[in-house]
């Protein structure tokens, strides 16, 4: 929408364009240094240790397709069933003592779903990462949905046929075919 008061011209600011000769030069610089390749490298590492290491742990039934940018911790713990579908950029992130992730057949998670079995505590002081973890189970039956941008904190119990809508913060019990959506989610509907 067109406004009644123009900037003056002296208040307009315009990217220059770049001529063939900064293309070049950009280019260049960027290639020959050297830090891009060790970056590389740090990335190469990170990948390593949250996808393709953990992978090897990982209980995965029959047809299990899971993003290559999905990323796991202590995957000992997490079990997937049967044709599960992990979208891309999804968190499972069993307890590192004892909480598991414990996934029936037939998942579908859309992108950047977080499921974590466990949780840093917050009042046993400072900082926040020296504390202790509270941990519990995550159990997923079969047939569930969940959208994008959902977070599964630790101690969901989900039932066959749920449906966690895109963004929803999710704890505690979802019944067979029931349809969760907010934050904190709520029942919204029957399946």
């Amino acid at each position: 929408m067109a406004s009644d008061t123009a900037l003056p011209s002296a208040c307009l600011a315009h990217k220059p364009p770049l001529t063939s000769r900064r293309r070049i030069s950009r280019f260049l610089l960027s290639v020959l240094d050297p830090r891009a390749y060790l970056h590389g490298f740090k990335l190469l590492n990170h990948y390593n240790q949250t996808h393709v290491i953990p992978r090897r742990s990982l209980k995965m039934g029959a047809g299990a397709a899971i993003s290559p940018t999905c990323q796991f911790a202590n995957p000992d713990r997490i079990q997937l069933g049967a044709r599960a579908h992990l979208g891309a950029g999804c968190y499972l992130w069993a307890g590192p003592r004892f909480g598991r992730i414990e996934i029936g057949d037939d998942l579908l998670l859309g992108p950047n779903v977080i499921i974590t079995a466990a949780n840093y505590r917050f009042r046993d002081g400072s900082p926040v990462s020296d504390q202790a973890m509270d941990e519990a189970t995550v159990r997923i039956a079969n047939d569930v949905w969940i959208g994008a941008g959902v977070i599964v904190l630790p101690g969901a119990d989900i039932g066959a046929g749920a449906i966690l809508a895109a963004g929803s913060v999710v704890r505690g019990r979802v019944g067979d075919g029931e349809i969760f959506a907010g934050v904190p989610a709520r029942k919204v509907g029957q399946r």
